[in-house]
């Protein structure tokens, strides 16, 4: 049965993470697809630089709430199918990787899609809002230095898998949660994997920083707005 719970969580993760956001919101309110503007790429940023704050909204909220429900339904079938014995943590990150695998790979968007931070941070407000809270001052601390989203993202991301070992090694949470240490190293493990998936998907980005020419907030590519 925690075999299965794996596998529903997978499978939720990646059907609901191939509903791209971007491209249905712009879709819908302009008749164009994302992915032939600006960067090419299907995720918030993009959509803010090429549509404008109502699309981006809209993108936010979609790809936020996705994540949020690929989370909170593997957790559910797996406390069903194990009795409540199951890691609901764990449970939670593998649909999350999968989550990003779909945003990233949509099944129903020709497999192309965005790079995954929006998804990636969202399934902490299931999982752990403490982290949450930290990863969003992290970006937002870097964002208002170097107004680079990218490095913000990129940034906040590598910070992700150590912030949840602090805090669930330091913090039990609300509920009194505690983990032993192997499911704690467990978590970061997984969390590792999650991360180098995200930053991954960032090296045109990264090669774009090192050269200078990565646009800052605010910025089409190329030149300002």
């Amino acid at each position: 049965m925690l075999i299965l719970s794996f596998l529903i969580a997978g499978v939720c993760g990646y059907l609901l993470g191939s509903i791209n956001s971007a491209i249905l919101t712009v879709k819908i309110l302009k008749h164009e697809d994302i992915r032939n503007f600006g960067s090419g790429n299907a995720g918030l940023t993009n959509t803010l630089r090429c549509f404008g704050k109502q699309c981006a909204l809209f993108t936010l909220i979609g790809d936020l709430s996705k994540g949020v429900i690929a989370v909170f339904l593997s957790q559910i079938f797996g406390n069903m199918l194990t009795g409540g014995t199951a890691d609901l943590y764990l449970l939670g990150c593998i649909a999350g990787i999968f989550a990003i695998l779909g945003h990233v790979f949509p099944l129903y968007h020709q497999f192309k899609g965005g790079k995954g931070v929006l998804v990636g941070v969202s399934i902490f407000l299931v999982l752990d809002w403490r982290v949450f809270l930290i990863l969003i001052g992290i970006f937002s601390i870097i964002l208002a230095i170097s107004k680079y989203v990218s490095l913000s993202s990129i940034i906040a991301t590598a910070c992700c898998p150590v912030t949840t070992g602090l805090v669930q090694t330091f913090l039990p949470d609300i509920r009194h949660q505690t983990y032993t240490s192997g499911q704690i190293w467990l978590h970061i493990g997984i969390l590792c994997i999650m991360a180098f998936m995200i930053i991954f998907m960032h090296r045109s980005n990264i090669k774009r920083l090192i050269n200078h020419t990565e646009p800052k907030l605010g910025e089409k590519k190329g030149g300002k707005s």
